[in-house]
């Protein structure tokens, strides 16, 4: 483990010239465990984008683990710089990165996002389901061409039955899509009276962290 690090959530540096700069949260236990932990990408919205890193705490899970020195996953929460979109190939230098360089098990690694990184947790997870154990999008949209790669990947999304923003036909048409495909274990929560932000709810429910913990890559995959 790098000895730089610090227990808790402090920014990063980025990996290279044209990466993205990260928060990185460890619990209080993580530097003595050798067994490895849960590790957890989150990607923020269009509103957190640009140049103020303290902005990734205001929403999710690095709100909750600002708060939290028991959060029980390494967290990593990229930034996005003004007017760019989710870069799969910058991500994937950091999850790289961090099952490289931190007390890590890579059997338990978790993707969740909203809105805009709503949308690249579906793209991402399409891209590349080997990699993780399960996903939670949130306001997010998907691509139902690229649904049967994640039949074999628990899925949990979340969606405000009144988001005007990204419209809930966005994880209706994956869940719809997945389903299709034959996959069995994807789940779909909408909120009623609700608009675009779903993610209040969703990552203030202590359920969808035990779910996520539920799942490992390697539990009966096909």
């Amino acid at each position: 483990m790098t000895p730089a690090l610090e227990t808790g959530q402090h920014p990063q540096a980025a990996l290279d010239a044209d990466g993205y700069r990260y928060q990185l949260f460890l619990p209080r236990e993580a530097e003595s465990d050798t067994q490895g932990w849960p590790l957890m990408i989150f990607l923020h919205g269009s509103g957190e984008r640009g140049a103020d890193i303290d902005k990734m705490k205001v929403h999710g899970p690095p709100k909750r683990a600002d708060t939290d020195p028991d959060f029980p996953f390494i967290l990593i929460s990229p930034l996005l710089p003004a007017e760019e979109d989710w870069d799969l190939t910058k991500l994937k230098r950091i999850l790289d990165h961090a099952v490289r360089t931190l007390p890590v098990d890579p059997d338990r690694t978790y993707l969740t996002g909203l809105s805009r990184g709503g949308h690249a947790t579906w793209r991402w997870a399409a891209a590349e389901p080997e990699r993780f154990a399960a996903i939670a999008p949130v306001a997010g949209r998907g691509d139902p061409a690229t649904a049967c790669a994640l039949k074999d990947l628990p899925v949990w999304a979340f969606h405000g039955d009144r988001d005007d923003v990204v419209p809930p036909e966005g994880s209706f048409a994956m869940a719809r899509a997945i389903r299709a495909c034959g996959g069995r274990i994807s789940r779909l929560t909408i909120y009623p009276d609700l608009g675009h932000n779903a993610w209040d709810p969703a990552y203030a429910d202590p359920a969808l962290y035990l779910w996520l913990l539920a799942h490992r890559r390697d539990d009966g995959r096909e």
